[in-house]
């Protein structure tokens, strides 16, 4: 047995010389033929999952794609937005190219982007220079320094306006009062000046600012106005009963026993439905799950959104003012079963509501705020590379009409 396994070494060189390395030596046979993973033509495509941040809140039958669009439209232009605004409250409206950088959810563009790739996309608003410290700076054009000024004009002249929008705020808010930073944070979406903070003092027959013990400034209402508690539901009840009649339903659960056809079910859902709890009155008081709680939760929404400059809000605007206007987690669901006076847009996580009888067929608002027809104008020299030529018959502005 022995004389086998020295025969065996002495024919595997390999094993049998001393001074070879076995880590350098070549195997008998190779396995580097075989394919150990599997070709990304040969893979199997997985279906990405569905989760509420991906799935569309409304289904392809009922979706409307003018009102889809302009959720798209906001996407497009957040840069232009959010950076207007930043860099409106910066000195001299200038800022470091590499400070910009790192301000991608204050300038509006998304994380590990370049933020000189968005200010290409925008060169009539937007442009670079090196200042006398070798560093690269942004600021805003001779163009967009004339449409701050057009829009600091147009402020003024609608603060009366703004001024009466919070007051209707506030009488819808428990306790009539609301944090000014709530305020602040949702100002674009009533047309609200950025220094509004400030300019409350110029009405202290309207306003008190109370500081809490939190430090926290709210805004607290000084007087009620009966003729600012009069909600748009009303006003459209006066001019066109059968239409306010049929906006909301809430129906009502009977027995068999009652053998309703189809037109005595939809009378008894009228006598559930009206008469509506005013958005002005106080809902805090209200049992929480009761109807009544409901069509006034529905009614505060619907006041709210008739506020707003474009006639509707984000899941974000809702949740800030969600104590003051007595909300639930459920007002997704509840805005779900009233699809003739509400369209809500987007994804389940993140939706819009809008107000259906604001925009017409096409998606256009019916009645547009001077502000919208000037967010509209800035839309428009955004997507333009460069100043389009003047006729002599037409005004500068003819093209953004």
């Amino acid at each position: 047995m022995a004389w086998r396994f020295f025969n065996f070494l002495s024919n595997n060189k390999t094993l049998w010389n001393p001074n070879c390395n076995p880590l350098l030596s070549t195997a008998s046979f190779s396995t580097s033929f075989l394919i150990t993973k599997t070709p990304k033509k040969l893979k199997t495509k997985r279906k990405p999952k569905h989760t509420p941040r991906t799935n569309p809140v409304q289904t392809e039958p009922n979706r409307i794609p003018e009102l889809e669009r302009i959720l798209e439209r906001d996407a497009l232009f957040r840069f232009v937005t959010r950076s207007k605004q930043f860099l409106s409250a910066q000195p001299e409206h200038v800022l470091r190219l590499d400070d910009a950088g790192k301000l991608h959810r204050e300038l509006g563009f998304p994380r590990g982007r370049k933020v000189s790739r968005f200010l290409q996309s925008h060169p009539l608003l937007f442009q670079t220079y090196r200042h006398s410290d070798g560093k690269m700076w942004l600021g805003f054009t001779d163009l967009m320094e004339d449409l701050l000024l057009e829009e600091q004009s147009l402020m003024d002249s609608m603060e009366l306006n703004r001024v009466d929008k919070v007051r209707k705020l506030l009488m819808m808010s428990s306790r009539n009062r609301i944090p000014l930073n709530k305020i602040h944070h949702c100002r674009t979406l009533f047309g609200i000046p950025d220094d509004f903070r400030y300019r409350v003092s110029k009405y202290p027959n309207f306003f008190r600012v109370v500081v809490e013990d939190d430090k926290t400034r709210v805004l607290e209402l000084v007087n009620w106005d009966p003729l600012l508690a009069v909600s748009a539901l009303e006003k459209e009840f006066m001019v066109d009963e059968d239409s306010a009649k049929k906006k909301f339903r809430f129906p009502v659960k009977y027995g068999k026993d009652l053998d309703l056809d189809s037109d005595g079910a939809r009378k008894l859902n009228f006598l559930n439905t009206l008469p509506l709890v005013s958005p002005y009155s106080d809902g805090s008081k209200l049992d929480l799950w009761s109807l009544e709680a409901e069509k006034y939760r529905v009614g505060v929404i619907h006041e709210f959104l008739s506020l707003t400059l474009e006639k509707r809000a984000s899941i974000h605007h809702l949740v800030e003012f969600k104590e003051e206007f007595s909300l639930t987690k459920h007002t997704y669901h509840m805005l779900m079963k009233q699809p003739r006076a509400f369209y809500l847009a987007g994804t389940e996580m993140n939706w819009a509501v809008f107000l259906k009888d604001a925009y017409d067929c096409n998606g256009v608002l019916v009645e547009k705020d001077p502000q919208v027809l000037f967010n509209e104008k800035l839309y428009k020299y955004a997507l333009m590379k460069e100043m389009e030529p003047v006729s002599d018959f037409g005004m500068e502005e003819q093209h953004l009409t």
